[in-house]
């Protein structure tokens, strides 16, 4: 048998409200997914004004970072014509996305959960799923 540890509702929905305060501050809505350790819905927001077309993208940006082990980010140089990964963007029925705004949520060296953030340029959703991570890690810490 074998024990996992993964992200609950609870902790989802303060991932969440970190994201959406760094949406706020940078002045761009968005869609906030954050998935379990498997890449399976734990919960989602779609800020007011957040794109109805950044829904999915959110979803499939946590399910990638969470079920691949690895920043969506990564994918993107590996995913070009010509590198090793070319047309993995493709695989699972195009849910895997190589476009920054899906991070790994770690706990103790071990992924417990992805959050997937979208509506902004690919640099402004990264830097909102970090500051939902930073801002859940902050309060684990106290």
């Amino acid at each position: 048998m074998k024990t996992v540890t993964r992200i609950d509702l609870n902790d989802a929905r303060k991932l969440i409200v970190g994201a959406a305060a760094h949406a706020d501050q940078i002045g761009v809505p968005m869609c906030i997914a954050i998935t379990d350790e498997s890449g399976q819905l734990v919960a989602f927001e779609r800020m007011e004004g957040g794109k109805v077309t950044s829904t999915t993208i959110a979803i499939d940006k946590a399910f990638t970072a969470a079920a691949a082990k690895k920043a969506t980010h990564e994918y993107g140089a590996s995913s070009q014509p010509g590198a090793a990964a070319y047309g993995i963007n493709s695989a699972i029925g195009g849910r895997l996305m190589v476009v920054g705004g899906g991070l790994p949520i770690l706990w103790e060296g071990q992924v417990v959960g992805g959050v997937g953030v979208s509506s902004g340029t690919p640099a402004q959703d990264q830097a909102v799923a970090q500051a939902g991570i930073d801002a859940w890690l902050a309060e684990q810490n106290n």
